[in-house]
């Protein structure tokens, strides 16, 4: 009656997922692979039959896990050794992408059965793990059939899922096993709608051997062995899909990684912050990621929906309505939205930078990239029922961030910390009112010697008092290498090297930074992942696209600058000059302002005595009105900004010279400007009236009076630019 019965539940999945429940018969994972006898491989929709694939699985990964059925070479970068984590290999000459980890570990088998099994727990790219059934074999294992879904790792291809059979036996020699694989078909799993964002992808026999110590603890054993249908994604992005490297790192290492850690927390060999325990940090990293995975992916069964394309730089917003800012079920802080969640993305291609080196200068080089405005906007929507967008009071951000560390993993692969922005209001009434942000942080990837999979920088917006189930809304940056780098190659960009550039990109002394006798570096391809999410009040939705559209097409131009900057082929002086205030070209600019402003207003720009040299430029710098300077060319671009013209736009210098004068003046401001034109350029000299001006974020801005003129060079004869000063400036 149990068979018959059994029988009867497999033949309604199989007809559910419109699949015949059997192994393929082409797996052919490697020419001296151990292949399934075909007399095994009759109709599975059977207990029998499917008892038959589970074993045929076992022999195929135990043929994997400790013999030679795959041609294993040893991974790149990781020697075996005393520190190490375990023995790793990856396949060659092999049908699909296979990677192999050997380690020992302070737990019992049963316990590692259970954390690997748990698959979303450790695999950052498993977006969901469903047991449709199980039963009980023979000879005492379980057999489950599985459907599961992994993220996509950047916005150009799609996700992926499997169908899979997995079977959980004990050997004879006691050693527990753990083994998977692909059932033919293609069904479209639960959600056939779901489905169509999925390519189906094909798992071949892999799994865990897991042999107790007589000592005390596991030797684990680990296989992966993918076919992740290479053909789907876009030419450029298949080494992603095609690296046996790409699938040791994101997978079998990092599975024996996370039991290691999980063995070190329970020994109590991991100590963190006073107040946290290891599982609520882990989790936390795990929210961090997951959020920012279910951004890029935008899945319809999440509530996501694309909202627009920008076709010429591939900037998606996509928007989330049925959303909340809720970190656990039935959390205590849940956070309902009146309107939902908008998110900002783009994927785009980067060479010749390494992606831990960009990643760790965008870590500790915020102001080079971000705007504090934006992120307060995120910090305060944070409190229920507070968008602040119509009204956000500016705020200027000092420069400085605080990076205070929570936990890191035992390798240090993987860093959480909380990072405070400190900033102060415009406003006189407030000054010296703190308007404090802070973040909560996941970066990881940023050790150049390590190998890993991909560098992240991964951030969301919290009360500085955050308890455990604090709500989160991730937002950041993914850097995947595409092209594997010889275990003899290594990066030329140093530390100290690094550091001297961040100098030529952030005021400070003037330094003159020329990488000619820099050292060639291999051609680095790398993909890089942007995603900022906001969320917004349902009467606000247009405003807030707008922001963020903006936002991240400014975020997108900072980002390839530093790229270009911190390469070791790239030559500072053709990005540098142009945007900081600390360079020679920075110094002439404000010294030709200043005598230029004194020359046709007869009055001194800088009050009560006009500085000279260093003093000049920094007084500029922090002049309380918006001082631009744009280009004398047919579309004039703007080519400086001190520190408050920076904060009316909401933008930072490297994204300046992307912002062109007529963007910056409404319509009546534009035709104000037009008829004072002839004026100005003849007689060197305007005032325009009170009027309003635009943000680069869509904002107006209110100011009492605009002065311009013209900037004349040394010779007092030729024109090098024009200057706008905007008098008393605020935010409407």
């Amino acid at each position: 009656m149990y068979i018959l019965l059994v029988s009867w539940c497999f033949n309604i999945i199989a007809a559910y997922f419109g699949i015949a429940l059997q192994a393929s018969t082409n797996d052919a994972s490697c020419d001296s692979v151990v292949t399934t006898p075909p007399h095994s491989l009759k109709d599975a929709n059977n207990p029998a039959g499917l008892l038959s694939i589970a074993e045929g699985t076992l022999k195929e990964f135990l043929s994997k896990a400790t013999g030679t059925a795959v041609d294993w070479v040893q991974m790149p970068g990781m020697k075996p050794g005393p520190d190490s984590v375990g023995i790793f290999a990856i396949s060659q000459s092999c049908s699909g992408v296979a990677a192999r980890a050997c380690g020992l570990v302070s737990l019992e088998p049963t316990k590692i059965a259970e954390i690997l099994k748990d698959r979303p727990s450790w695999f950052r790219d498993c977006r969901n793990l469903e047991v449709f059934t199980m039963f009980r074999a023979g000879n005492g294992g379980t057999i489950e059939l599985i459907y599961t879904q992994m993220f996509a790792p950047t916005t150009l291809a799609p996700a992926r899922d499997f169908w899979t059979l997995r079977y959980t036996t004990t050997l004879e020699n006691g050693s527990l096993v753990v083994c998977e694989r692909s059932l033919s078909g293609s069904g479209a799993g639960p959600n056939a709608a779901a489905a169509a964002q999925f390519v189906r992808a094909e798992m071949l026999p892999s799994g865990y051997l897991i042999r107790s110590c007589e000592g005390g603890g596991s030797i684990v054993h680990i296989v992966d062995h993918l076919n992740l249908e290479a053909w789907s994604v876009p030419e450029v992005l298949r080494p992603l899909y095609e690296s046996s490297k790409v699938v040791a790192q994101k997978m079998t290492i990092a599975a024996l990684r996370y039991i290691r850690q999980i063995a070190q927390e329970t020994s109590g060999e991991v100590v963190y912050g006073p107040g946290r325990q290891p599982a609520v940090l882990r989790t936390f990293s795990q929210r961090l990621s997951r959020g920012f995975n279910d951004a890029i992916n935008g899945f319809n069964d999440d509530g996501w929906s694309i909202m627009n394309c920008d076709g010429a730089e591939d900037v998606i917003i996509a928007i989330n309505s049925n959303k909340s800012l809720d970190s656990t079920p039935n959390a205590v802080n849940a956070l309902p939205l009146l309107g939902g969640v908008l998110c900002a993305k783009a994927s785009m291609l980067i060479q010749n930078v390494s992606p831990a080196v960009l990643v760790r200068f965008l870590r500790e080089h915020r102001s080079e990239w971000a705007d504090f405005n934006v992120d307060a906007y995120s910090a305060v929507s944070l409190k229920a029922g507070s968008y602040a967008y119509p009204g956000m009071r500016p705020t200027r951000f000092t420069g400085s961030q605080i990076i205070m560390p929570l936990g890191h993993t035992i390798e240090h692969e993987e860093l959480l910390e909380v990072v405070r922005l400190e900033g102060h209001s415009f406003a006189e009434d407030n000054a010296f009112l703190s308007r404090d942000i802070h973040l909560l942080q996941l970066c990881s990837g940023i050790d150049e010697n390590a190998v890993g999979g991909c560098s992240e920088l991964l951030f969301a917006p919290i009360n500085e008092m955050f308890p455990d189930d604090a709500p989160l809304l991730p937002s950041g940056f993914r850097v995947i290498p595409l092209d594997t780098k010889s275990s003899d190659t290594q990066d030329s960009l140093t530390t100290n090297r690094t550091l001297d550039l961040t100098s030529s990109l952030e005021p400070g002394p003037a330094t003159n930074h020329i990488a000619v006798d820099a050292p060639s570096c291999p051609n680095i391809r790398s993909v890089l992942t942007i995603a900022f999410q906001f969320p917004f009040d349902s009467n606000l939705e247009d405003n807030v696209a707008n922001m963020a559209h903006q936002y991240v097409r400014s975020v997108i131009s900072s980002v390839q600058r530093i790229a270009v900057a911190i390469s070791p082929s790239g030559l500072i002086p053709a990005v540098g000059p142009k945007q900081s205030p600390s360079s020679p070209e920075a110094l002439t600019l404000a010294h030709w302002i200043c005598r230029s402003y004194s020359y046709h207003l007869g009055a001194e720009l800088l009050r009560p005595e006009p500085p000279v040299g260093d003093s000049l430029l920094k007084n500029l710098w922090q002049h309380q009105d918006a001082i631009l300077c744009c280009s004398l060319k047919s579309l004039p671009v703007m080519i400086f900004a001190n520190q408050a013209g920076l904060d009316m736009l909401e933008t930072t210098l490297m994204a300046l010279q992307d912002i062109t004068l007529d963007k910056i003046f409404d319509e009546t401001g534009r035709k104000t400007l037009c008829s004072d034109f002839a004026k100005l350029m003849q007689e060197g000299l305007a005032y325009l009236p009170a009027g309003i001006c635009m943000s680069t974020m869509g904002r107006h801005v209110s100011y009492e009076q605009a002065v311009a003129w013209k900037v004349l060079e040394a010779d007092e004869s030729t024109v090098h630019c024009l200057a706008f000063s905007f008098v008393n400036w605020s935010f409407v």
